[in-house]
């Protein structure tokens, strides 16, 4: 199949989504490609703009099982898990699955959790499967995690540690509404009640179909080098504690050509590497100098070429 032959689909998940997200269709086409690229999503800000929203928004979308975790301090790794409980009838231990059994998980301010707590997603959201007293039981497929967290700052907060925070292949923002979009949601009717009207816009099967197609998109040589030289930069350069990892730039990779994909292109340019490059890189960079650029990240699109 072409890519153009996937267009409506991606049209009327977009059209579905921005219904309920008002003025933010930038964030999300961020988030449809990191879907469609088969990765977990990060999403930081400040109570109130529609994190959770926007993850209940795209599982109604896409049809698919959803779960919302709400993270506190008090939260064992059982609770997401599950937990194994011997049954004296049968005097075996019978395993109740937790709530990570689903194909979506909103796990809702996982940095207000403790670092174990974290980490027992770390199995999920890389091998799709946990391990629970030496028995691996498979997650559902698709399986994505949305995870939702307030800025570090905030009291009752603990920092994701970095080997998590690789896991996610993309963190973005919401942000405030512009004045316009705050002005429907302000007069307009009850987000809550129009996501529960919505309707699924796509099957399971047309979902992983996009995601097969993503594969299939053409990266030239010459993009290949282009990525290779931005991931050498920030090893290179002694601005970053840590340069991008190979994993940084397969993440990057699968995300510019879900971009493209959802553009209706059949290969990858160089600007989808750029536009979906914050998203996929600034949560995985720390630069060395406090006293730097705010936008450490264009600073970095800017010494780097295209061939």
């Amino acid at each position: 199949m072409t890519v153009s032959s996937f267009s409506a689909d991606v049209r009327s998940i977009l059209d579905a989504v921005n219904s309920i997200i008002i003025g933010k269709r930038q964030v999300t086409k961020l988030a449809l490609t990191c879907l469609l690229a088969k990765g977990h999503l990060l999403i930081e800000d400040l109570p109130g703009v529609g994190k959770t929203t926007l993850a209940h928004t795209l599982a109604s979308t896409l049809g698919l099982g959803f779960q919302r975790i709400q993270f506190t301090s008090d939260m064992l790794p059982a609770d997401i898990l599950g937990v194994s409980v011997f049954d004296r009838d049968t005097s075996q231990f019978t395993f109740h699955p937790g709530p990570v059994f689903t194909q979506l998980i909103l796990a809702d301010e996982i940095n207000r959790a403790t670092p174990r707590t974290q980490s027992a997603l770390l199995e999920a959201m890389e091998e799709q499967q946990v391990s629970i007293e030496g028995q691996t039981h498979p997650l559902p497929e698709p399986f994505f995690v949305i995870a939702t967290q307030n800025p570090s700052h905030q009291i009752g907060t603990f920092p994701l540690p970095e080997s998590q925070l690789d896991r996610f292949l993309m963190r973005i923002e919401i942000g405030y509404p512009d004045a316009e979009a705050e002005r429907t949601l302000l007069l307009g009717d009850d987000r809550r009640q129009l996501l529960q009207d919505l309707q699924a816009v796509t099957s399971i099967d047309q979902l992983i179909n996009l995601q097969q197609a993503v594969n299939d998109i053409h990266v030239a040589p010459a993009l290949v080098d282009y990525v290779q030289n931005l991931l050498a930069y920030t090893r290179d350069s002694g601005l970053y504690h840590f340069g991008l990892s190979p994993r940084a730039g397969l993440a990057l990779l699968r995300a510019a050509k879900a971009w493209a994909l959802i553009d209706q292109r059949d290969h990858v340019d160089p600007e989808d590497v750029q536009a979906v490059f914050p998203s996929v890189v600034k949560h995985r960079l720390q630069p060395v100098s406090e006293q730097g650029s705010v936008d450490f990240i264009a600073d970095l699109l800017a010494q780097v070429t295209i061939a």
